[in-house]
């Protein structure tokens, strides 16, 4: 039987002047990811200019960002400010999962986005036939029943582990990697979910994401337009940053062997509170048409009557 009923997480930092800093800081971070996100699912939810697969899969996404971060962020932000920072089996083991689902999810996300501009770019022609309603669908749904999948199938096979004695997550959250540690019987089951995961979803993903931005650049090349071929440029530069950022954060922290290292916490921050933030500026705010349809909306609320 499993004798360990909470965990305690090592946190950030043990200097109170510092854990009042990064109070702060993660505070605005988490306001700021909530406002961007949440801002980009209702501007694109009522504006019909907006209703294309580009921004369907967007809205997704911002939904996902924010509550990718409200799954980390508001329990880092309470053991900021407590002596005491427990986290009871149950909501680690959700968290755990909630987590590698919200991971699995968003790689499969930006994996669609990718194959939807490199169908924009380079079949420009069939786009409206090829990524039709029913296909923008089906691409969203199974991204979300892949991210479900993957929490359950790992989070279910870390539950059947023993925890008998040692309870200390060198962590600011429960992530599968440093609870793995903790375990008292044999974790190759485990050990090969994280592998089989990070190679057929992390790798599968990351070959169409390369594939299709490969494509794209090689089209841009052959345009005669300067205008044309920058704005393909620009667009694709900033999409491939925060992918990078994401895979190599997210790999790295799954990858290699838990130690509780700084390098662990850094990484585990830049995937789960810094890309949430980013995303909607890089994606979304950052669009004309974007800024258009806030302004739209933003004039249509200051004409309601009092």
């Amino acid at each position: 039987m499993t004798t360990v009923t909470v965990f305690v997480l090592l946190g950030l930092s043990n200097n109170p002047q510092v854990r009042a800093l990064l109070f702060v800081l993660f505070l605005a971070i988490y306001l700021l990811t909530l406002l961007g996100n949440l801002l980009m699912v209702l501007v694109i939810s009522t504006d019909s200019h907006l209703h294309t697969p580009m921004y369907f899969f967007l809205r997704h996404l911002s939904f996902l960002d924010a509550f990718y971060s409200s799954i980390i962020v508001p329990k880092l932000l309470e053991n900021l400010l407590s002596k005491e920072k427990t986290i009871s089996f149950l909501e680690c083991f959700t968290q755990i999962s909630l987590v590698i689902f919200s991971g699995a999810t968003e790689a499969c996300l930006l994996s669609v986005m990718a194959y939807d501009r490199f169908q924009a770019v380079c079949h420009p022609l069939l786009y409206v036939v090829v990524m039709n309603r029913r296909v923008c669908a089906g691409l969203v749904g199974s991204s979300w029943a892949i991210g479900i999948g993957t929490g359950l199938i790992n989070t279910l096979l870390l539950a059947q582990q023993h925890f008998c004695g040692p309870n200390v997550i060198r962590s600011f959250a429960c992530e599968l990697p440093p609870v793995l540690l903790l375990t008292c019987s044999n974790r190759c089951a485990s050990i090969a979910s994280i592998l089989t995961t990070m190679s057929v979803l992390g790798l599968g993903t990351l070959v169409l994401l390369l594939g299709s931005y490969s494509c794209i650049i090689t089209t841009a090349l052959r345009i005669n337009s300067a205008t044309g071929r920058n704005k393909i440029f620009s667009t694709c530069s900033s999409h491939f940053l925060m992918v990078t950022i994401f895979y190599t954060s997210g790999v790295l922290r799954y990858m290699i062997p838990a130690s509780g290292s700084a390098l662990e916490q850094v990484l585990s921050v830049q995937y789960s509170v810094i890309t949430p933030l980013l995303n909607p500026l890089i994606y979304s705010l950052k669009n004309q048409e974007v800024k258009v349809a806030l302004r739209r909306m933003l004039a249509r609320k200051s004409r309601l009557p009092l």
